[in-house]
């Protein structure tokens, strides 16, 4: 019998509440989010107390997809440019080298341990070779483990874009063991071609979205954040279709469009990491849902060896030779090779064995999420230890959100210009967002009218507006000639 409407509601919502006040006494425990709700999916599901049959890796794999897409969109809209442009050549080889040596490190355990082909062994390898970016990012953005210098950057842009990566060598993996003849240098050609597209794309489409939100000039507020959702979505269904990595684009568009200025952006970057928060409490319970914790059982000996190796061995190796071009102290790489948490992306991937009909499908699965559970525990528990007994944690930063969500660039102190908006000004009847400020200008405080308020990026400038404008000292002189010169006008003639 169909349960009833109401029922699914209710078991629904019973889910997420219970994951979210479960994620605050995990916060207490230092125990990640995502065991937190993996645990919750596994209660829930046909094995435990919840009693719910769940057994369909299709609707597993769009859910993860979905979620991933929106979770990597937000963690861009979150990154500052300035922090991740310095260690993008390291997290460009991490991503890409260093997923292909932790797949091959891995294929060689598996072909040890379980006597499999070397197709098959690689097949493992590239389902777990990538980290999760929103174990990374719930983790590395918390003061408990806040880290020094570049390593919170890094560490972030290399999970969010090394997923494409693994997808890549886990559907090459498919292919190749589907159609053994084929020589697996046909797939370099598919690379570039993902990764180019997914760039373009992702670039393009991050630079659209600032554009149209500013411009389109909705009647209604609430319509922003329908706007963005579609958006993005948008922007993972074109690039997928073209042949690139969606979830790259995805990512690309987020950072894009965080580094730009556009109006409420505030508002729609808390919106978005709401969104990040539902997606992760849904992927992961659905996720938990799907495994049968009963047959984990049969892989518990051989999923600790594999678990040790990749977390001891195969990624601390796999950093130290990609990151050999770079002078860096040891403690760093040792903090690198430590933050390797497996979490969604592998389980997701574990689904494509599945869908695909590989004999030993269910096995890599069981597998997989075991090294989830995993890492998981060993991991997120001790990052914090890890980092203040190598010296390199750090107090997070205060007032580092609200300077972010006032636009890249904002810094306290400076120069405070105070000034009133002449007749003719070149900013008249001009929003904010559109006069063009300089990166490090904030009008914090605008007198219109006898009311003062602090404006947003759609707030209209008119005559005898008074404003109190935050800015670096070097600019103060360029800022108040934006604000008193007249607009430019065609030189009629004769």
């Amino acid at each position: 019998m169909q349960p009833s409407i109401e029922y699914i509601f209710l078991v629904i919502a019973v889910l997420i509440i219970f994951s979210i006040l479960a994620n605050k006494v995990s916060g207490r425990l230092g125990v990640p989010a995502l065991l937190i709700f993996l645990m919750v999916g596994m209660l829930a599901g046909s094995e435990g107390p919840g009693g719910i049959y769940f057994d369909d890796p299709w609707v597993a794999q769009a859910v993860g997809v979905m979620a991933l897409t929106y979770i990597l969109f937000s963690g861009g809209l979150n990154t500052r440019w300035a922090e991740v442009r310095p260690v993008l050549p390291q997290a460009a080889v991490l991503s890409t080298i260093g997923v292909l040596l932790t797949a091959l490190l891995m294929a060689g355990i598996a072909i040890v341990l379980f006597k499999v082909t070397l197709i098959e062994g690689f097949l493992l390898g590239a389902v777990v070779s990538s980290t999760d970016a929103a174990a990374v990012f719930s983790i590395l953005r918390t003061k408990r483990a806040s880290l020094k210098g570049f390593l919170r950057p890094l560490l972030e842009l290399e999970s969010a874009s090394n997923d494409p990566m693994a997808v890549f060598l886990t559907i090459g993996a498919i292919t190749l063991f589907l159609a053994p003849g084929l020589s697996p240098l046909v797939m370099i050609p598919l690379f570039i071609q993902q990764m180019a597209v997914g760039g373009l794309i992702g670039y393009g489409m991050g630079k659209a979205m600032a554009y149209l939100i500013n411009q389109l000039k909705l009647e209604f507020e609430g319509l922003y954040p329908v706007l963005t959702l579609a958006l993005v979505m948008m922007t993972y269904g074109i690039t997928a279709s073209l042949g690139g990595s969606g979830f790259l684009a995805a990512y690309i568009s987020g950072l894009v469009l965080g580094n730009s200025m556009f109006i409420h952006k505030n508002s729609l970057m808390r919106f978005h990491e709401g969104i990040a928060w539902l997606m992760q409490i849904v992927m992961f319970l659905t996720l938990g849902l799907l495994v049968f914790p009963s047959h984990l059982i049969a892989v518990i000996g051989s999923g600790m060896l594999v678990s040790l190796f990749l977390i001891f061995i195969a990624r601390p190796v796999a950093v130290f030779i990609t990151l050999t071009p770079w002078k860096m102290a040891l403690r760093d790489k040792v903090m690198i090779s430590w933050v390797g948490l497996r979490g969604a992306v592998p389980i997701v991937l574990a689904t494509f064995p599945l869908l695909a009909g590989i004999p030993q499908a269910e096995t890599i699965f069981n597998l997989v999420f075991f090294i989830v559970i995993t890492s998981a525990l060993l991991h997120g528990t001790s990052i914090p230890f890890i980092a203040r007994h190598l010296g390199v944690s750090a107090p997070m930063e205060e007032g580092s959100r609200l300077a972010m969500s006032l636009g890249d660039g904002c810094t306290p102190g400076n120069d405070l210009v105070e000034l009133t908006v002449p007749l003719h000004s070149g900013v008249v009847r001009k929003q904010i967002v559109d006069i063009g400020l300089p990166p490090s200008t904030l009008i914090i405080m605008i007198e219109k009218e006898g009311k003062r308020f602090v404006p947003c990026g759609s707030t209209v400038l008119e005559e005898g507006d008074h404003l109190l404008i935050l800015t670096d000292k070097s600019q103060s002189d360029k800022v108040r000639s934006m604000f008193i010169s007249e607009p430019c006008t065609e030189n009629p003639g004769p």
